[in-house]
Order: C-alpha cells, then sequence, then structure tokens
C-alpha cells in the first residue's frame, strides 16, 4: 500500500490533461447512440496512451481491461457518455458548439474522469494485482437506455462489482455523498391515448365522446393513487408533464394523449401502480364509447448502493481526505439513473461528487447554465483509483 499511496500522489501531473479533454467533450456534445465523435476522442485519447481499446458495445461504446502485474479481482468502473438535447446557455470559452446539445448532466466529467482512471492505473499496474474494467455507456439519459445494450454485448462479464460517480451540484467541491440502499427511484415513462370515431361539438357533448373530460377524468384518479393504494413509506411520485388534444375551441378532439412519468424507490410499487393505472384507464372505457390506451416504457429500476462497497467508499474517502470530506445522503433521489440495470447483476456503488463552488457552478442538473468546478476531477480520479486499488487488495464484496 506504501508504494501504491507514492503513485497516487503523481496523479496530479495528469490536471491539464484531464482538464482539456473535458473541455473538449463538452465543446462536442453528442446525444443518445450517436455519440461516434465521443467515442473516436475517447478511443484516441486512450491509445495514444498505449491501452487497447475494445469495441464498439452498444453501437457507441468501449472499454479497456487494465490488468495488474499478478491475477486478482476482476471489477469494473462505469462512465456514461451521452448529453441533452437542450441549448447551451452558458457564456464560457468550452461552451457547446453544437446548436440544440450540450452535456448538462455532467457527463463529459464522468467521461474525464474514466479515462484519468484509465491512464492512472495503466500507467502504475506494477502496483496491483487483480483487473479493472474501465467502461464508456451511451446513452444514459434516452429511452432505451444503453446499460442493458451493453450488458447483453458483455461488458460485466467476470466482474465481481461496479462502481461509477454522477456530478452533484448541491454539494461543495470536496465533498462526496454516501447512501446506503436505495440511491435513486425506479422510473417509467407512460402514455395513455383517449380516442374515438370521431370530433364533436362543443354546444352537445353529450352527443359524442368527451376525450378531453375523459382524459381529465383520468388523470385526476392517476394523482390520487399515490400513498391511497400504495404504501406512503415507500417514496413515489407520479407527474404528468405533456398533454396534447385539439385545435379548434368549439370543437372536441377525436383524440387526446397524455403522459408523463411514474417514480417509486420500490421496484414493487412501480409495478403496481402501472396495473391499477390500466385498470383505472379501463374502467373508464367501460364508461364511454372510446378507446383508451395506456402505454409503458421499459423502464429503469432503482439504484440500490451495496452496503458492503459504500462502507469500503467511505474508508478510501477518509483515507484520502478525512471523515468531513463524506456527506451522509438521508434521503433517496427521485431521479433516474440506469447504473441500476448493472446492480441487477451484480454489486455496485453510485457516488455523488461535489462540484459546486460558487453561483456559476451551482445550477441544478440539466439546466441550460450547468457547469462544474473544474477542480473536482482531480481528486476523484484519485479517490476512485484509490477506490478500486483497495477493492483488488481486499475484495470487500466477498468477504
Amino acid at each position: 500500500m506504501k508504494v501504491i499511496e507514492e503513485k497516487l500522489q503523481s496523479i496530479s501531473g495528469f490536471e491539464d490533461q484531464l482538464i482539456s479533454a473535458r473541455r473538449h467533450l463538452h465543446q462536442h456534445p453528442e446525444t443518445g447512440f450517436n455519440e461516434y465523435e465521443t467515442s473516436r476522442f475517447i478511443r484516441s485519447t486512450l491509445e495514444s496512451n498505449g491501452l487497447k481499446v475494445h469495441g464498439p458495445l452498444a453501437k457507441t461504446g468501449l472499454y479497456v481491461d487494465i490488468e495488474g502485474h499478478l491475477p486478482g479481482p476482476h471489477i469494473g468502473y462505469r462512465a456514461d457518455i451521452d448529453a441533452l438535447p437542450i441549448q447551451d446557455a452558458k457564456h464560457t470559452p468550452y461552451a457547446s458548439k453544437n446548436a440544440g446539445v450540450a452535456h448538462l448532466c455532467g457527463h463529459d466529467v464522468h467521461t474525464t474522469i474514466a479515462i484519468g482512471i484509465a491512464l492512472f492505473l495503466e500507467e502504475n499496474k506494477d502496483a496491483f494485482a487483480g483487473k479493472v474494467r474501465v467502461f464508456f455507456q451511451p446513452n444514459e439519459e434516452g429511452k432505451p437506455s444503453g446499460a442493458p445494450v451493453m450488458i447483453e454485448d458483455g461488458v460485466l462479464e467476470g466482474l465481481e462489482a461496479v462502481y461509477a460517480c454522477h456530478v452533484d451540484p448541491t454539494l461543495p467541491t470536496g465533498q462526496y455523498g454516501l447512501i446506503k440502499g436505495s440511491a435513486t427511484a425506479s422510473a417509467v415513462r407512460f402514455s395513455v391515448t383517449v380516442s374515438s370515431h370521431s370530433t364533436g361539438h362543443s354546444a352537445r357533448p353529450h352527443k359524442s365522446v368527451d376525450t378531453i373530460w375523459a382524459s381529465v377524468q383520468i388523470a385526476n384518479q392517476f394523482y390520487q393513487l399515490v400513498g391511497r393504494l400504495t404504501d406512503p413509506r415507500d417514496p413515489t411520485i407520479l407527474t404528468i408533464c405533456r398533454y396534447h388534444g385539439g385545435e379548434a375551441y368549439n370543437v372536441i378532439p377525436k383524440e387526446v394523449n397524455f403522459g408523463g412519468t411514474l417514480r417509486s424507490t420500490s421496484l414493487e410499487t412501480r409495478k403496481e401502480l402501472e396495473k391499477i393505472m390500466i385498470h383505472t384507464a379501463h374502467t373508464m372505457m367501460d364508461q364511454i364509447e372510446a378507446n383508451i390506451e395506456v402505454t409503458f416504457d421499459e423502464g429503469i429500476p432503482p439504484v440500490v448502493n451495496d452496503e458492503r462497497l459504500i462502507d469500503h467508499v467511505g474508508s478510501s474517502v477518509k483515507a484520502l481526505y478525512g471523515k468531513k470530506a463524506i456527506y451522509h445522503i438521508d434521503r433517496p433521489s427521485m431521479g433516474g439513473e440506469d447504473f441500476a440495470n448493472y446492480q441487477q447483476y451484480i454489486p455496485g456503488a453510485l457516488i455523488r461528487v461535489g462540484t459546486s463552488c460558487n453561483e456559476r457552478t451551482s445550477y441544478p442538473l440539466h439546466d441550460a447554465h450547468f457547469d462544474i468546478d473544474e477542480s473536482a476531477i482531480v481528486p476523484t480520479v484519485n479517490l476512485f483509483t484509490r477506490v478500486l486499488l483497495d477493492h483488488l487488495a481486499e475484495s470487500p464484496v466477498s468477504s
């Protein structure tokens, strides 16, 4: 460990390279499954530093295996590489150059951190036993997401555990958010379509099917479900975010569509609510001469952090930065993260990384002005390098 500690200190030499990489990625964002230039940049950066890159997986995904000097455990580290279809509103030299697309969720930072981990481990592979797979996943934001495709293409083969991080603008730089168990919600998109055989006149709604009225009744009933037909101790949210139907003020439309998201920290609760929502819509269909269809996408499970891995990360944080660097998250986020898919197969831990130091770096995720404190990058590479090396030495999931 003394040798590892000494080598870890040399990571600061990567700082300029990593910040340059982050800014390049931020300037050239691409949406899910379209990250071809991003993938080429990652491949070029890694190969130019002597790493053998495998892929593509899931169209634009990649991975590298860094093998130590002796056999040992095989573990993984995941980064997501896609951007959001939102216009960047920042006025910085590294603002997005691609109209309508921007890294406003920090995936450019996640990618940079993973590159840093891979480069450092490759440079110092004589200091550990075992193997680390650092992989770069497309389309975390989109549906269907990239994680299941990466899994199908074999990215988890041979791994005993997987780690990842997510930037957090609510935490100051230098703090790392840890939570055991449920860390994010299981999330699914739903869509409801109410359709009739024809339009109707607003003066005679009783002579036709009032699709607007029917859809409003269904929507109102949906909002009554959470906490009445589900256990209120399981955090759950149903939110309708889109509503479309009709153009004229005096014509009842032939079709109305609305949709949104259903989220719960309990996958079982989410699945049960899906059944109740379908039943609720069909009950309305029995009352009127309309066709009502409720559909759901494939959804994602909740991120459930392995307790042993979180304890392990906590020990690494304390060893490097002291216990004050740990922020104990007291409740899960209701956002979704497709890292959860990997945890369906092997133990995993998703860690929050504080990236806020002023007003400019405190905008929320997905805000058009989102940015980070770049001084958080190197310490986070340092931390996860330590986490991975300590895992190889201690194998916390098999103890």
